[in-house]
Formats: structure tokens, sequence, C-alpha cells
């Protein structure tokens, strides 16, 4: 009973694999979507980025302005002490 389960389990999951497959191949570059939310054509729009790429670019315009400091968390608190 279990080994039937399992083997149908496979089958199905064999399918959806080949599925993706037929699809990247069938595709035009055969890649698939570009799904960051940075690189969204209507996001960019709305002026709507991910945090992460926000988060670079704020990071380096202060190592441009020269507030950056590469003291880790830890220093700074046991500077304090």
């Amino acid at each position: 009973m279990i080994l039937k389960l399992i083997l149908i389990s496979v089958v199905i999951l064999g399918i959806g694999f080949i599925g993706f497959a037929i699809s990247i191949l069938v595709k035009k570059n055969g890649q698939f979507p570009e799904t960051h939310i940075g690189k969204t054509e209507f996001l960019k729009k709305e002026g709507v980025s991910c945090a992460t790429s926000q988060d670079k670019l704020e990071q380096a315009k202060a190592y441009k302005k020269g507030q950056y400091s590469k003291e880790t968390i830890l220093e700074k608190e046991l500077g304090q002490l």
C-alpha cells in the first residue's frame, strides 16, 4: 500500500519536472521569468524596489560621503562600555 503511494507520488513529480523542462525548451531564451521585484517594469514605474537593493544603494551613498563605518555592532557596543 505505502509502496504504491510512493510510486504514484514519484510518477506525478516526474511528470511535473518533465513539464517544466518542456516549457523551458519551448520558451524564448529558455529561461524562467524574472521574479525579482527590482526587475519588474511595472513596479519600477511605481517606484517600488526590493529592500535588499535599496539597502545596497544607501550603503553605497553613505560610503561615498564618508559616513560609512566598518565597525560591527559588537565593536560599537564594546567601545561604549
